[in-house]
């Protein structure tokens, strides 16, 4: 059986190094989290990390509370999910998680906390646990979910997946690199002549889009949109001339909405308008989905349904922050929706059977698509263990900021930088000034080190120079 028997939590406060304004939330700090857990399984102890970063306004995108009021809910919801696992013991990994994530639905349906934030706190449990398993069982989390050493019962989330496993639907081989899609927020500089002198970033990396092109030779990119019409055509247009400029041809790029259209039908002529005034043919024949643009109130709804019935030559729109339960992605299916997106903070066993459902619906000649999407992960753990999970998912374009909107591990201790440089060369890079920076070279990022690691990092980690957070 398996058992959680001890566990920590420590906490690295994170400042921007340039404002990422996003929906209707813009920062410029956040807490970063880090979850120590060591479990028992049947009489092999296992030690795994997770981590994350805790950011206001994603989870709950409501525009009245307050931020500090949202960090601390949070916080909570992470400590109630540890409060849980102390208290179960289950056969498989994925049996354990399923009593964790029916306890924490429970709690949170009791305490009015919506089920995308209360099953943040699971999703962190859930990974510290299947790094723990792989380190203790000497695996890699490519080769667990082939070999299904998790114990997934697939059928369990989605009916149509009983009696097949993860291994007859996803990849043969996870692949060696992705594309870096590079997030264009709301507020980021086109060009460098457009930003203001004391708005300057003094250190070594790009700040505008067309310095990033230039600097890490990007090709995929994720353009953020408000729903505010002349501002955001402006923006488009200005940024299809880069493109053109700067990458000829070779691109692609996804729009992302952060559910800012609280009207169902408006959306479409919405982007009527776009296609019509913005760039041309060549230009949206590269867009190769969009992401959440309604509202989760409304994202749903059996308005969808009747909206995409009218709208058959639709682009791709897939569900982001409305992926917040299990029956999520095929409610979002019949609605006509092309798929939904993987974040690690929405849970590995969750994504883990909405690939394989997706797999299915292409296997039956409909159109399902999975994107890579990010939550600003950074080194030295989140971003590893996303990557790894994308990749076993067989996602080749993933969303990747936080090599962006904050400078490398410079806010970290040495330890863990020189952990990441030693065990992930392939990864990371030393920059100029001494401390370490994601490698994205030709719009891509490796992932050998990260694929053969258990689960993302190699090593053993130091997290002694942490601040340390109490779990009671």
């Amino acid at each position: 059986m398996i058992t959680l028997l001890d566990a920590a939590l420590s906490r690295q406060q994170l400042k921007a190094r340039m404002p990422f304004r996003y929906g209707i939330a813009t920062m410029t700090e956040v807490p970063h989290v880090f979850l120590q857990l060591t479990f028992d399984f049947d009489g092999t102890t296992g030690k795994g990390v997770s981590a994350d970063h805790l950011p206001p306004k994603w989870f709950t995108k409501d525009p009245d509370r307050d931020l500090d009021e949202e960090i601390e809910e949070m916080f909570l919801v992470l400590r109630t999910a540890v409060k849980h696992a102390r208290a179960i013991s289950a056969a498989t990994p994925f049996a354990f998680w399923r009593e964790l994530y029916a306890a924490q639905a429970k709690w949170g349906e009791a305490n009015n906390i919506p089920p995308l934030l209360a099953q943040f706190g699971v999703t962190l449990v859930e990974r510290a646990m299947i790094d723990a398993y792989c380190h203790a069982h000497y695996t890699t989390l490519e080769t667990a979910l082939h070999k299904n050493l998790f114990g997934i019962e697939l059928g369990a989330i989605h009916d149509s997946l009983a009696d097949s496993q993860p291994g007859d639907w996803l990849p043969a081989e996870a692949p060696r690199e992705v594309f870096a899609r590079h997030t264009v927020g709301l507020s980021d500089p086109l060009t460098d002549d457009e930003i203001p002198d004391e708005d300057r970033v003094a250190d070594v990396l790009p700040q505008s889009l067309t310095a990033c092109i230039r600097f890490y030779g990007m090709r995929h990119f994720k353009l953020k949109i408000n729903g505010e019409t002349a501002r955001d055509q402006e923006r488009l247009a200005r940024m299809a001339q880069i493109f053109a400029t700067e990458c000829g041809s070779d691109y692609a790029f996804s729009l992302d909405g952060n559910e800012c259209f609280h009207e169902v039908a408006t959306f479409k002529n919405y982007v009527g308008e776009l296609q019509a005034k913005v760039g041309d043919a060549d230009f949206w024949s590269k867009l190769l989905f969009i992401e959440q643009p309604w509202h989760r109130n409304v994202a749903l709804s059996p308005e969808i349904g009747e909206l995409a019935a009218a709208w058959p030559d639709r682009p791709p729109i897939i569900i982001d922050e409305s992926d917040a339960e299990l029956t999520s992605l095929p409610t979002a299916l019949k609605l006509g929706y092309a798929g939904t997106s993987h974040k690690n903070c929405k849970g590995i066993f969750k994504g883990v059977a909405n690939a394989c459902l997706l797999a299915q619906r292409r296997s039956q000649g409909l159109p399902a698509m999975m994107s890579g999407e990010d939550l600003s992960n950074v080194a030295p753990v989140a971003v590893l263990q996303d990557l790894a999970a994308q990749a076993c998912l067989g996602i080749t374009s993933v969303e990747r900021n936080g090599h962006h909107y904050f400078a490398g591990l410079t806010q970290f201790p040495a330890a863990l930088q020189n952990a990441m440089l030693t065990n992930h060369a392939d990864l990371f890079t030393k920059e100029v000034t001494g401390w370490p920076r994601l490698d994205v070279r030709e719009g891509h990022i490796n992932l050998g080190t990260v694929l053969s690691a258990p689960f993302g990092y190699a090593g053993e980690l130091d997290l002694s120079g942490l601040a340390k957070e109490t779990l009671d």
